[in-house]
C-alpha cells in the first residue's frame, strides 16, 4: 500500500516481467505509468504509448526522465551509473538489483550488480536498490517452470551435496509490493535492501514443492558430485524439450541463499508469500 500520493511513476524496463507486472500494480492504485523502454512493440501491459530510450544511449534516457520524480528500473543494475547520470537530481531512484551478488563464483550478471550498487551507493542520489532473490510465479517468469518441465522428464533428480544448499525464492507479487512500499518510503540517501521469501528451504524441498504445486509425483533425489553433473549437463542439448543447464548453474546449486528480510518486514512492511503458497498460486 503507498503511504502517501504519487502521481506519476516512471518505470525502465517496463516490458520486462517485474517491470509489467509494477506497472499493472501502479495501474490499479490510480498512479500514471510512464513505460520507458528501448522496443514499443514488446509492452503491452497497458494501453499507454511508452516512452524510448536506449540505456546505451544516456541522451535518449535523459529526455524520458526529464521532469521524473519517482523512477523505477526493472533493467540489469550494471546501468544504474546511467540511470543516475539521466535522471533528475531530486528524483527518488527504486533499482532492482540481485542476490546473485553474493556468489562465491562471480558471473558477468553478479559483478554488473556489484558495479551498478557501487555507483548508486557512491552517489548523492536518494532512494533503494531492492535485491531480489529467485523470483517466480511472474507472466513468462522461467525457473519454477522449467524446474517443472525438467521432473516431468526426469525419473530422478540429481543434486550436488543431495540438495541441502538453501534458497529463498522470493513471489513475484512480493516484489511489486516492495518495489510500491520503496516509492512510498521517504529515503535518506542511497540504500540497499534485500528482498525474500519468509524463510529459507533446502534446494530439495523446494523441487519437491515444485513438483506438488504442479502435480507431479515426488520426486528422488540422487546426490552427485558437481564436477560429474556439469559432465553430463551439455548432453541435455541433444534431448528433445529438455531445458539446457549451464555449469555455473550446477556450481551454485551449492550455495546457501538465505538472507535477513528484517529490513523489507520492518522498512518495507512487507511479509512475503509462503514458498507453498506462492507456487500454488504459480501452477494454478
Amino acid at each position: 500500500m503507498v503511504k502517501h500520493l504519487l502521481e506519476t511513476v516512471h518505470v525502465i524496463g517496463a516490458s520486462g516481467r517485474s517491470g509489467s507486472a509494477l506497472c499493472l500494480g501502479l495501474a490499479t492504485q490510480n498512479i500514471n505509468v510512464i513505460p520507458v523502454v528501448r522496443n514499443a512493440a514488446r509492452f503491452t501491459a497497458l494501453p499507454v504509448k511508452p516512452l524510448i530510450a536506449d540505456l546505451t544511449d544516456i541522451a535518449s534516457l535523459t529526455i524520458a526522465l526529464a521532469n521524473a520524480t519517482h523512477i523505477v528500473s526493472g533493467a540489469h543494475a550494471r546501468y544504474a551509473e546511467t540511470i543516475i547520470k539521466a535522471a533528475p537530481v531530486d528524483a527518488t531512484l527504486v533499482l532492482l538489483g540481485s542476490t546473485r551478488k553474493f556468489s562465491q563464483w562471480p558471473d558477468d550478471h553478479g559483478n554488473g550488480v556489484l558495479k551498478g550498487e557501487h555507483a548508486f551507493l557512491t552517489s548523492d542520489r536518494r532512494g533503494v536498490m531492492l535485491h531480489p532473490t529467485m523470483i517466480y510465479g511472474a507472466d513468462g517468469e522461467n525457473n519454477v517452470q522449467r524446474l517443472a518441465h525438467l521432473l516431468s522428464r526426469l525419473p530422478v533428480v540429481p543434486l550436488p551435496g543431495a540438495g541441502r544448499a538453501l534458497v529463498q525464492p522470493i513471489y513475484q507479487d512480493d516484489v511489486t509490493k516492495s518495489i510500491l512500499a520503496a516509492l512510498a518510503h521517504r529515503w535518506s540517501g542511497p540504500n540497499a535492501m534485500v528482498i525474500a521469501g519468509p524463510e529459507a528451504v533446502t534446494y530439495a524441498d523446494f523441487v519437491r514443492g515444485v513438483a506438488s504445486a504442479a502435480t507431479l509425483a515426488t520426486p528422488r533425489i540422487i546426490p552427485l558430485p558437481v564436477w560429474l553433473l556439469q559432465s553430463l549437463a551439455p548432453a541435455l542439448r541433444f534431448i528433445p524439450k529438455m531445458p539446457h543447464v549451464g555449469g555455473d548453474e550446477i556450481k551454485r546449486l551449492l550455495e546457501d541463499k538465505n538472507f535477513d528480510i528484517q529490513p523489507m518486514r520492518q522498512i518495507l512492511q512487507i511479509q512475503p508469500t509462503p514458498l507453498a503458497d506462492g507456487l500454488r498460486k504459480t501452477f494454478n
